[in-house]
């Protein structure tokens, strides 16, 4: 419908409303099983600001807290179907997906990261995404192995 037919203030209005979709990564949506847990809550909650915005009567006023939640709506709907459950790994032999890899660095620094999918990494908290060049690196590899990450050479040193 046309934004002159509408109580719209302006088609500016309107197309600030509309917001890009968030991008969705073209790798496999691989999640641990706290990782799909934690997608339905953020689904749940984004339909819960969705509907919340629903009896503001302005239209404007409402298209605009809309607009965020509807965005996050289509976005883990689209996570939550398309996840993929990876077990926690049996073996800590070798880094795979689920395991917690302790590695040194060059500079003597010693850090401690979980393998998980990429909507639940979050460095700060001590996990990183399969797909991040640290953890494509490590992945496959043995205590003792050590692995080049840009211009750092990294020593895997434990996996649990």
């Amino acid at each position: 419908m046309s934004v002159a037919f509408t109580k719209e203030d302006s088609a500016e209005t309107a197309a600030e409303t509309l917001l890009p979709d968030r991008p969705i990564s073209p790798h496999l949506n691989l999640v641990t099983e706290a990782g799909l847990k934690a997608l339905e809550l953020q689904l749940a909650q984004a339909r819960e600001a969705y509907e919340a915005a629903g009896p503001i009567e302005d239209v404007n006023e409402r298209r605009r807290q809309a607009a965020g939640p509807l965005r996050d709506l289509r976005y883990f709907a689209e996570r939550v179907r398309t996840a993929q459950i990876v077990t926690n790994p049996i073996s800590t032999g070798t880094v795979a997906f689920g395991n917690t890899v302790t590695f040194s660095r060059e500079d003597g620094r010693v850090q401690t990261y979980r393998i998980v999918g990429e909507d639940e990494a979050d460095p700060k908290t001590g996990s990183i995404s399969y797909v991040s060049p640290v953890a494509r690196a490590l992945t496959g590899k043995t205590v003792g192995d050590v692995v080049n990450v840009g211009d750092q050479e990294l020593e895997i040193t434990a996996i649990s």
